[in-house]
């Protein structure tokens, strides 16, 4: 299924699932190359997409159902036949979810519908709890996130609406949630400090909404507090990469701190486990378990947990381990029960022999108010191995005196080994199409001497 938000996608989800067929949804902003591998690897017999989508994918060798006349016309073929039964169980694959392939291509996690079915009643119990009398908005791709978000709307009955714009404009949104009484929404932290930074202290006047389930990237402390006040204590964070699909771990409303209060500790981590998955941190090496507090490969098993990845039997092994997602993600578990993530350990630089956790530099970065975004990377130094290098994107105008002042601002953060050594001004920081930061694409272009 390649198209932006709209019912067909949902309508064809469901109809997939009843028919015992497996769905793939893609990102409508991938290329035409990106939608041919895609067809190719998957081996889908079917492209149900929209005009644009058809345009994109050109001649891709399946049937091409697009919506619209040929839609709709098929619709009313079958809508007064007797449907077929097809029996399924928890073990049948439902759901090729493609990660985003930052390491290589593009591969499919395998989610089964007693996945999906333990994901939709964690979702239901956990993040978003609602019934028919309930608002659900898709602000971000049902390709993604908010598919599964979808998924736990329609379990409940809940009605759901669907923004007609192609992109994603503050007012018009907010306009959407008051007049049709948005309840819950699943947003990324951009899309939720684009409504703060709209409403620039003003209220929402949203009287009715309870909910707003985040994740996929790190939330400014900033701008976080901004949310809060602009929205009240609604924001609910949730952690889980495709594989799992976020389904590892929460950070429930409750536990938020409050955006003036001095503990922010909390709002640092990734929460904790959710009821019916378990957590380690274990050495990548060795996969033996971590104590409290040491950094490790996060570790996760249950039934949210994929059941492998789409004919790559070999990366399945290195992933899964007698039942244990090996996530990539380097991390630490507190004395709490709080899982606090660090890195990607792909991204883990290594710099005099002393190891910097990216994630930990840009925290420290993002917290001054010149800074609109960063991504830290490793560069290649013949010394020093590795030397740390923050790509911005400026808050102002007024920048060239910022990577000076960023500079001064991280040595009273950090250790000195961790302040970047140089610091890189952009106007945008490459993304891919699941909305996170490309990295590889960054070191093409920094890492020269």
């Amino acid at each position: 299924m390649l198209m932006r938000n709209r019912p067909e996608l949902l309508e064809g989800m469901y109809a997939a699932f009843k028919a015992g067929m497996v769905i793939v949804p893609l990102n409508a902003t991938l290329s035409a190359t990106e939608v041919a591998y895609h067809l190719r690897n998957s081996g889908a017999a079917v492209l149900i997409t929209d005009e644009h989508g058809a345009a994109e994918a050109g001649d891709v060798g399946v049937s091409v159902v697009a919506t619209g006349e040929q839609y709709e016309g098929l619709l009313a073929e079958y809508t007064h036949k007797p449907p077929k039964t097809v029996d399924v169980g928890p073990e049948t694959i439902a759901w090729l979810f493609y990660t985003s392939g930052a390491t290589g291509r593009p591969k499919g996690a395998m989610l089964t519908h007693g996945g999906l079915a333990f994901i939709v009643a964690s979702w239901l119990a956990d993040l978003t709890p609602m019934d028919e009398h309930d608002v659900t908005l898709h602000a971000a791709p049902l390709s993604h996130g908010a598919g599964f978000h979808a998924l736990a709307a329609v379990a409940r009955g809940a009605h759901q609406v669907i923004p007609t714009a192609e992109w994603f404009d503050p007012r018009e949104i907010l306009e959407l949630m008051r007049r049709t009484r948005v309840t819950n929404t699943w947003l990324v932290p951009t899309q939720i400090t684009m409504l703060s930074d709209y409403l620039d202290g003003a209220d929402p006047q949203l009287p009715h909404l309870r909910h707003v389930v985040y994740g996929g990237a790190p939330f400014p402390p900033t701008e976080f507090a901004a949310a809060v006040r602009a929205f009240g204590p609604v924001l609910v964070q949730l952690y889980g990469p495709g594989e799992a699909p976020m389904t590892i771990s929460w950070l429930p409303a409750a536990a938020h701190p409050e955006p003036d209060g001095a503990d922010v500790t909390t709002l640092r981590s990734a929460g904790w486990p959710r009821p019916g998955m378990d957590v380690r941190i274990v050495d990548p090496e060795t996969g033996a378990e971590l104590g409290t507090g040491e950094v490790g490969e996060v570790t996760a098993a249950g039934p949210a947990v994929m059941a492998g990845y789409w004919k790559r039997p070999d990366e399945t092994a290195k992933t899964l381990h007698d039942g244990w997602l090996h996530t990539g993600d380097l991390g630490s578990i507190d004395e709490h029960g709080r899982l606090f993530l660090l890195d990607r350990s792909k991204d883990l630089i290594i710099t005099g022999g002393s190891n910097v956790y990216a994630v930990e530099v840009e925290r420290a970065l993002l917290e001054n108010a010149g800074v609109a975004e960063v991504a830290v990377i490793g560069t290649p130094d013949r010394t020093w191995g590795e030397t740390v290098t923050a790509v911005v994107v400026p808050a102002g105008e007024q920048a060239d005196e910022l990577p000076e002042e960023l500079a001064a601002h991280a040595r009273v953060q950090l250790a000195s080994y961790k302040v970047p050594w140089r610091f890189e001004l952009v106007d945008v920081i490459p993304r891919n199409a699941h909305g996170n930061v490309d990295k590889r694409a960054l070191r093409e272009r920094f890492n020269r001497p």
